[in-house]
């Protein structure tokens, strides 16, 4: 039998059905231009938010005319600082021990480790001169260094101010040094940074700016950052330091460079201990981190601070008028040099409505990024003039340093690896469990309205009746077999078009269903696929990709190589969402309203009828939000792929692509059990539960 024919046949009818859906195009936007191109679609319209805010922010600080307006002002954003970042908790025994001796030239090291909470251990290294006592105390937060206080330039550092007479506390960060928050279980054949970070333990995965992002996903349910811990750990250390008999507790100092420059920052406006502080590479306008490289890692992004007015030259506006010198790189590629000089000006002309303009300095280095030979030099010598008292020029010649070995304080290498050794998860579970003891008494009230505006309040979504309706265009039709699917564009008020697809069958008899693939509206909308099964039914489906979702999303952001993959594509949209006080959750609930608004009024002469959702993956959390606030709105609710509960997320060190899943604060209130209730157990489906670590797919960089 001949069965060429039929082959012919099948073969043209396979080229054919081939042809035919490559024709089907179901991209609705048109390609990016100009500004927007390069930034995204959210980003560049945050960016616009953000500007506005700066503005803003530059208005009220040119209104501060006398030392009164000074006073008051840094009282306010002291306050306002402290409340962002959770707090601090009460003191509790530091309970500090020596671990070894050094002998250094002019100068000895003690190795010491102390409990800045209940369990949780900071590993430090103590330079102190071979003179006699009283000294001064420096603290020297790391920068973003594997092996933290061990790295060259930090001991160069401190060995420097010892040679001159102070003493300088070299500690590890979290996520760094000696104290790596997420271990591997096993050795690593490779390390996951790239080859060229060495890593200080061969159970260290990630990079340590990573490790302080995953801290901050833990902590933002709580209301809280990783900024926190690390600020703690500082202040902690300073209490270390002034237990000491060896110590002048009335001369204390402050530097570190990049994110020891950060936390110099942080440590100097929040701790009144610190009478003088020289923070390194990090002291720069936030607006040309939002307009260049993006928002940093998690501890350097603190929630709604650009909305409410507090920039990077705040922290040291806040401790003024005492002593600060600003120390930058001319070729500093993430914390930019004209960046540094705005704030420097700003911050010259408080210490002057002060009285104390000679109490803030600045130093240019002709250099890239870092603790170079120049800054140390500078920073000491600040120090040196303003804790000492003197004027004598510092020069730091050759300086051996110690290998990482010799510095080292717990028993394996890693403090975690230790007997007893509480990791800052398990401190933020403990504290998740005190929360959960709260929320159910809260939530057994019943009260729904009186729920459901507290749910409203702590995740700031507007109200419907509150959200302009959006003014749309269709752009576009494709005809199938049975019905029609008509591109539409919705242009909301936040200024992010939103791509949509209306599948209309010719004869619609069922349900109005709004549906939300978190991988994209395309995902689904093949022929055959769910979508089209829904359409064949007689029901009207709208698929729309809301903010960083399908057309809207940044898939190729290459500008967050150090996340390791685990943060996901659109990591810079929500850290500067983030800093203007809104989560994507907010961003993500309010287009989820609005388009179940535009479908049950569209082409619709009567009363707008309610909406069936269904939401996948990535728009889960926001689908039940807007259901939960808005349950008029919404006839069945069917959620899949979405994680059970934040505190999941509190208590798992490896976590992926979870921060756009976060709420800050949420869990003083509520979780996620709590918006079933709100939606209604009887109309909400929950299917096919993810895990909070699903898809955990790390690269190296």
């Amino acid at each position: 039998m001949n069965r060429l024919p039929s082959l012919i046949v099948l073969f043209s009818v396979l080229i054919v059905s081939v042809f035919a859906e490559a024709a089907e195009d179901l991209n609705v936007l048109p390609p990016l231009k100009g500004d927007a191109a390069e930034s995204g679609l959210v980003y560049h319209a945050l960016q616009q938010q953000a500007h506005a805010a700066f503005a803003k922010r530059k208005a009220t600080y040119e209104a501060i005319k006398t030392t009164e307006d000074c006073v008051a002002y840094q009282k306010q954003m002291k306050e306002f600082f402290r409340t962002q970042v959770g707090g601090f908790p009460e003191r509790t025994p530091l309970n500090p021990r020596v671990i070894g001796h050094l002998k250094g030239d002019g100068f000895r090291v003690e190795n010491v480790i102390y409990e800045s909470w209940p369990g949780h251990h900071v590993t430090a290294n103590l330079y102190l001169p071979n003179t006699k006592p009283p000294y001064p105390g420096v603290l020297v937060p790391c920068g973003h260094s594997h092996d933290g206080k061990a790295a060259d330039g930090y001991q160069r550092a401190c060995m420097l101010l010892a040679k001159n007479g102070m003493a300088a506390l070299c500690y590890d960060p979290i996520g760094q040094g000696e104290r790596y928050q997420v271990l591997s279980k096993e050795p690593n054949e490779f390390f996951r940074g790239g080859s060229r970070y060495r890593p200080p333990h061969p159970r260290v995965q990630y990079y340590c700016t990573a490790e302080h992002t995953l801290m901050t996903v833990s902590s933002i349910p709580l209301g809280s950052n990783s900024a926190r811990y690390r600020i703690w750990d500082g202040m902690r250390s300073i209490d270390y330091l002034v237990s000491r008999p060896d110590i002048d507790p009335k001369r204390i100092g402050c530097t570190g460079n990049s994110g020891g420059g950060t936390l110099t920052s942080y440590i100097m406006a929040l701790d009144e201990r610190v009478q003088c502080a020289a923070p390194v590479c990090y002291s720069t306008m936030f607006r040309y981190l939002v307009d260049f490289n993006g928002p940093q890692d998690g501890e350097q992004v603190i929630f709604g601070q650009l909305a409410y007015g507090m920039d990077i030259a705040d922290y040291t506006l806040m401790r003024a008028p005492k002593p600060t010198l600003i120390c930058a790189g001319t070729h500093d590629s993430t914390f930019k040099i004209d960046g540094t000089w705005e704030l420097f000006r700003e911050a010259k002309r408080f210490y002057t409505r002060m009285g104390y303009a000679e109490r803030v300095g600045i130093i240019e280095a002709d250099a890239p990024h870092g603790f170079t030979i120049q800054l140390r030099e500078g920073a000491a010598r600040w120090m040196n003039r303003w804790l000492m008292h003197k004027e004598n020029p510092i020069f730091e010649g050759d300086l051996p340093v110690f290998t990482d070995q010799e510095l080292q304080c717990s028993q394996s290498g890693q403090i975690l690896l230790d007997a007893g050794e509480r990791s800052l998860f398990e401190i933020n579970d403990s504290l998740n469990h005190q929360l959960a003891t709260e929320r159910t008494e809260l939530w057994s009230s019943g009260d729904l309205k009186t729920l459901r505006d507290r749910v409203r309040e702590v995740s700031g979504i507007a109200q419907l009746a509150e959200l302009p309706r959006p003014e749309f265009k269709e752009v576009g039709t494709i005809q199938r077999p049975g019905y029609q699917i008509t591109k539409l564009i919705l242009n909301p008020a936040h200024g992010v078009p939103l791509p949509a697809l209306l599948f209309q069958p010719e004869n619609p008899s069922g349900e109005l269903v709004l549906y939300l693939q978190g991988e994209g509206k395309q995902i689904d909308a093949g022929e055959g696929a769910a979508i089209a099964e829904r359409v064949k039914l007689g029901d009207i489906v709208l698929a729309v990709d809301v903010r960083c979702i399908g057309e809207t999303s940044r898939k190729n952001n290459r500008k967050i190589g150090w996340s390791h993959g685990l943060l996901g594509p659109n990591y810079h949209e929500w850290a500067l969402a983030y800093l203007l006080g809104d989560s994507m959750v907010k961003l993500r609930s309010e287009d989820i309203l609005v388009a179940a608004r535009f479908l049950s009024e569209y082409q619709s002469k009567a009363k707008p009828e309610k909406v069936e959702l269904i939401a996948i993956g990535e728009t889960a959390i926001p689908a039940l939000h807007a259901a939960a606030l808005e349950p008029d709105q919404f006839s069945k609710i069917s959620l899949s792929r979405m994680i059970p509960s934040w505190g999941e997320v509190v208590k798992t060190p490896e976590t992926q692509n979870q921060l756009i899943n976060t709420v800050h604060g949420a869990l003083k209130v509520y979780d996620l059990p709590e918006l079933i209730k709100l939606a209604g157990d009887s109309k909400v489906k929950v299917s096919q539960p993810a895990s909070v670590t699903a898809d955990l797919a790390v690269k190296a960089d």
